[in-house]
């Protein structure tokens, strides 16, 4: 099969098998437990209420509204419940599981906040209740994802292999229709039409496949939305975030830095010294059998052991040069453009380059960005199976965008060990970003976003 033959097959074959993947699993379970870690807000809120309102005397006037003295004892329970849930650290615990499952199940890693001073001063503390009272219907988006795509979904899909064993009654009998459980309604009982015949649990069975096709991305959506929510409610913050942030791209910098400069004392040593070496070796041997004066001993030796000095000295400045060019290739003197045209030149896969910088980045992001095209431009010729790839380097707003686009087999996974785990952490030591699509079939589009001076968003 050819890599187009394959790619169109990865793609037709995604919506069919998008329920029965891991990450639908996953969201699945995120949503099943997402609903409880809304509830205690509602539940304390709605016991309290009762409670206080029988204290206080009936709720309702003789037409049958709700009295003012009722609306106003709701009113002030809950907002006494969000006060004692925020005070005794409730919604930190809760705002805690939800951070927990979410990088557990969908890979969403919150930080924690800080703790705050006061209680009821706690920033986290009231942005996790804005969380908890956002979540309520967020989680029952969920659970209605949950219980009728997958759950009623998969019910009706058992309606033909059951039909015969409990419907087999003597052909006089009357039997009751069997409701059939949709998210539509189409016959405005319910959401739900009816079974009354053994043929008709086709139709079940029917309704049962295109429910779980749509299960997994009606879920998603739900999840995306959560996901929203996390990210920008039970963080610390933005500027609690940037300092965050800014701590851990200092600690990536400095163990790159550790692993740079071992990386090439081990070089230094293992290569360059010991030609060196040799080479101070080779001329002490020569310089013996030159003798100190008169005719020489032996000139053939000596002469066999200078041209040994001599290539020694060749190769250790060749890998002397091979270092060099490890920490600054030469060709950026020349610019980036320059620099990344030598790139996709020597490609193992025919490349297209665009590139549009008309500001010039620092010498650093300029590296940074050299190596990153290097890296991907390798990764695609190793991994992808692709025809074609396309570079593309732009400029707005500040930042330094590289695209490197392939039509591949996709697939590409950072956790499959592909050095693209490695070009983030590099990416994130000067604030930048990189964002991987590669669906299975591909193509895949891997984008580098950096700044154009280090240190600066």
């Amino acid at each position: 099969m050819t890599r187009p033959a394959a790619a169109a097959v990865g793609v037709a074959r995604a919506p069919f098998t998008a329920p029965f993947t891991g990450r639908a699993r996953r969201e699945v379970l995120f949503c099943v437990l997402g609903l409880p870690l809304s509830l205690p807000l509602p539940v304390v809120g709605f016991a309290v209420t009762i409670w206080l309102a029988q204290m206080a005397g009936p709720p309702w006037t003789a037409d049958g509204n709700p009295s003012w003295l009722a609306l106003l004892t709701a009113a002030a329970v809950v907002v006494l419940t969000m006060v004692l849930m925020v005070a005794t650290g409730l919604t930190r615990a809760l705002a805690a599981a939800t951070r927990r499952a979410a990088g557990k199940l969908l890979g969403e890693h919150v930080a924690t906040p800080s703790r705050a001073r006061t209680r009821l001063g706690d920033g986290p503390g009231w942005r996790a209740m804005a969380y908890l009272m956002l979540k309520l219907p967020a989680g029952l988006a969920g659970w209605y994802a949950v219980g009728v795509f997958w759950v009623a979904g998969i019910v009706n899909l058992s309606y033909p292999f059951w039909w015969l064993s409990f419907r087999n009654h003597s052909p006089g009998a009357r039997l009751s229709p069997v409701p059939v459980i949709t998210p539509f309604d189409w016959s405005g009982a319910g959401g739900h039409f009816e079974v009354t015949t053994f043929p008709g649990t086709f139709a079940a069975f029917g309704a049962g496949v295109g429910m779980l096709l749509a299960a997994p991305w009606v879920t998603r959506g739900v999840v995306a939305a959560d996901r929203w929510l996390v990210r920008g409610l039970l963080g610390p913050g933005r500027t609690a975030q940037r300092v965050h942030d800014l701590e851990q791209t200092r600690a990536l910098a400095v163990e790159d830095a550790a692993a740079r400069l071992r990386r090439l004392e081990r070089d230094l040593h293992d290569g360059a010294q010991i030609r060196l070496a040799t080479l101070a070796m080779n001329l002490g041997m020569a310089s013996k059998k030159l003798g100190d004066q008169g005719a020489v001993p032996d000139l053939a030796a000596a002469r066999e052991l200078v041209g040994d000095a001599h290539r020694c000295a060749k190769d250790a400045l060749v890998e002397l040069r091979e270092l060099a060019r490890g920490i600054h290739p030469p060709v950026l003197d020349n610019g980036l453009a320059d620099a990344l045209a030598s790139l996709a030149a020597t490609s193992a896969i025919p490349a297209e380059l665009a590139v549009s910088v008309p500001v010039r980045p620092t010498p650093a992001i300029e590296t940074i960005a050299y190596f990153c095209a290097a890296e991907l431009l390798a990764n695609a010729a190793k991994h992808s199976q692709a025809n074609t790839i396309k570079v593309l380097m732009t400029e707005r707003a500040g930042f330094l965008a590289l695209r490197v686009t392939d039509d591949g087999l996709g697939g590409a996974d950072p956790a499959r060990g592909s050095g693209l785990s490695g070009l983030a952490q590099r990416v994130a030591v000067v604030d930048g970003r990189l964002d991987i699509a590669s669906p299975p079939g591909g193509p895949t589009t891997i984008t580098v976003e950096l700044p154009l001076r280090a240190g600066h968003r």
